[in-house]
């Protein structure tokens, strides 16, 4: 012990850092900043975690359209620890968007934005964003179908933006389409950009959380006024602050360590996602699905007429990015209790509902045809009938099974066909296969007569 604290003393004596440290761990808090405030330190523990793991797994991963799919394999299924090292690093990403996504819903009900803290809410503003690009690029360096089609996806709806929208879909991909620069581009953005503006609005960030204190928790009936806010925020701190550390700091350290803890967990039990197939311009039956914290926004699209999505894609982000930075100058003062605003409350209820309904809409995806879909079981045909069960195989073969669900098997963006029968008459269903309808193709000239008159066998079981 005498020996590591004469290293220490050294290093110290020479580097200067308790002069340093020592100001930002005793500087004063309000005393009662409690467990609402951990949730921009587990932010930053969760980046911690990102950046370690990101270095481990760039000693793997080769960046180039040859070789990326192999690596990810190798590091999945060969290398040791390379499997959980892919799920810390993946759980890491989805709990550094939860966390930042909580401080930022706290700052707002609680109006920590408001003078003197403006610069701190619209730097928060950006690393929302920046931490969404890091989780969207991420999802390309996979390489494998679900994460390029996701990216041409997200390019085609960003060509889609008036005046602009070529040029973006270009720097985004590199070209006019999805290559080996693709892949290139996406990791510069993944491993060098994006995390080199993390990293200066981070410290900016913590710059002006230390020179502007951490917000007082908001009482109804002591409105901020910047005339005098500065004078009496003072003299609280010096009547009842309490020094950061360990008064305060230990509630961020216990919860952050919990968090990565749990991230650990997560990628032990259920390891990162699995690789689907390579990318094949040739494999038309692909349903891209983005990871979870894109499919509120990939749902949107989905549901939404044709004809307004090229203005929902250019003034929906535009105006959502405005009236973020916006907000701080809007209401910059008054009262910052949640009892009086109450219309900052439900407002917030309402988007967590509506992000959340898009988001059980993208987990199941009932616009979009199940591919995935296998044959039909003997427990899905109830019969021994040798025209029924060539129904039952024809209903796959023509992939009728893409888009309508028996029982428990098939998609869900058809009518349900578990009991058709009951509903239709064996003329009616002839006349909807034969004719088609809404968002189904016309069947009488892809059906042989044999064929379609084993499927009404089938169907016709289904009562």
């Amino acid at each position: 012990m005498k020996m590591l604290k004469k290293i220490w003393a050294w290093i110290d004596d020479r580097s200067g850092l308790s002069e340093l440290l020592r100001p930002l761990m005793r500087h004063p808090v309000p005393p009662r900043s409690k467990w609402s405030y951990v949730f921009g330190s587990a932010t930053l523990f969760c980046l911690v975690l990102q950046v370690i793991t990101g270095i481990a797994l760039s000693l793997l991963y080769q960046p180039s359209s040859a070789s990326a799919y192999q690596s990810l394999q190798f590091i999945t299924h060969q290398a040791k620890f390379g499997n959980l090292l892919r799920g810390m690093h993946y759980f890491g990403a989805s709990a550094m968007i939860v966390m930042v996504g909580i401080h930022m819903i706290r700052v707002y009900i609680m109006a920590a934005y408001k003078f003197p803290r403006e610069m701190a809410w619209i730097s928060g503003v950006f690393l929302l964003f920046l931490t969404i690009g890091m989780g969207f690029t991420g999802q390309l360096l996979r390489w494998d179908s679900n994460g390029v089609w996701s990216s041409v996806v997200a390019a085609e709806q960003l060509g889609r933006i008036p005046l602009i929208g070529k040029a973006a879909a270009r720097l985004l991909l590199g070209g006019d389409t999805i290559g080996g620069q693709s892949l290139s581009r996406f990791y510069s953005y993944h491993v060098f950009i994006i995390p080199a503006l993390l990293f200066l609005f981070v410290g900016f960030h913590l710059m002006l959380v230390i020179r502007n204190g951490i917000s007082e928790p908001p009482k109804a009936g002591r409105p901020v006024d910047p005339k005098t806010y500065r004078q009496w925020y003072q003299e609280m701190l010096q009547k009842v602050g309490v020094p950061f550390w360990p008064y305060a700091a230990w509630r961020d350290v216990l919860f952050g360590a919990a968090t990565i803890i749990a991230v650990i967990g997560l990628a032990a039990l259920f390891g990162p996602p699995e690789l689907t197939q390579p990318p094949d311009p040739s494999l038309i039956h692909a349903v891209p699905k983005p990871d979870w914290y894109m499919l509120a926004i990939f749902s949107l699209f989905a549901l939404m007429p044709p004809k307004i999505e090229s203005y929902v894609i250019f003034i929906g982000p535009a105006l959502t990015v405005i009236i973020l930075l916006a907000l701080p100058f809007l209401s910059h003062k008054g009262e910052r209790s949640a009892l009086r605003r109450p219309w900052a409350v439900f407002g917030s209820i309402c988007v967590i509902v509506f992000v959340f309904s898009l988001f059980m809409l993208g987990m199941k995806s009932p616009w979009s045809p199940k591919f995935s879909v296998k044959a039909l079981t003997q427990h899905e045909i109830h019969s021994q009938d040798t025209a029924v069960v060539r129904g039952a195989a024809f209903l796959y073969q023509k992939g009728c099974l893409y888009c309508h669900r028996v029982d428990d098997q098939g998609g869900v963006k058809g009518p349900d066909f578990t009991h058709l029968a009951a509903r239709l008459s064996l003329d009616e269903m002839t006349v909807r296969i034969v004719n088609g309808g809404p968002n189904m193709p016309a069947y009488g000239g892809l059906l042989k007569k044999e064929e379609l008159a084993d499927i009404l066998a089938y169907l016709s079981t289904r009562k």
